[in-house]
């Protein structure tokens, strides 16, 4: 496993992963920030952590994926 198979700019699941996690950034953000009632802040922070636990699968899926045809590979 190399920790360098997260960088992959031209596979669709690596956007996805940075959108994720930037949107269980903003979504812990507005939680801490604004006053909400207990159910939306509820609400809200079981999102955060449901997408950091998707986008941190989805990263795992990037690390195990196999190179491309012209990338060494170092095991």
């Amino acid at each position: 496993m190399k920790w360098r198979r997260l960088w992959q700019p031209r596979n669709p699941l690596f956007w996805v992963v940075v959108v994720l996690n930037a949107l269980s950034t903003l979504l812990a953000w507005v939680v801490r920030t604004y006053p909400l009632p207990p159910t939306l802040a509820v609400a809200v922070a079981v999102f955060a952590v449901g997408n950091a636990v998707l986008g941190l699968r989805l990263m795992w899926a990037l690390v195990k994926t196999s190179p491309e045809p012209g990338e060494r590979r170092e095991d």
